[in-house]
């Protein structure tokens, strides 16, 4: 992948294992093995953040190592259940809901 531009050999990685080795991050594959989607979620919503690139591909590809390392490295110290990088991991979290003091009625037919 090396006679690659960086656009084109994003292309064609397919799994966080490949991002990792693609970029020369040494990772735990134990590691990946269980969190490779949270890894590469996390690193997407990085890049998100990270906002517009540079033109340069040299800067873009050490922006890529930097948020890859960080997201990676994410899951080295914690784990799925306390990033909570995936909606469904929020679904059963305590909602809050306003409900504004005039909103609210007494019924005076049940008020003895």
């Amino acid at each position: 992948m090396d006679e690659l531009t960086l656009d084109e050999a994003l292309e064609e990685l397919v799994s966080a294992e490949d991002f990792l080795n693609y970029f020369e991050i040494e990772y735990d594959a134990s590691v990946v093995q269980v969190n490779r989607l949270h890894i590469l979620q996390r690193f997407h919503n990085y890049l998100a953040k990270a906002g517009t690139l540079p033109e340069v591909e040299a800067a873009q590809r050490v922006i890529y190592v930097t948020l890859l390392k960080q997201a990676y490295q994410d899951f080295v110290k914690s784990d799925a259940l306390t990033e909570k990088v995936f909606k469904v991991f929020h679904m059963h979290e305590p909602q809050t809901k306003f409900v504004p003091l005039s909103s609210i009625t007494v019924n005076k037919q049940n008020v003895a």
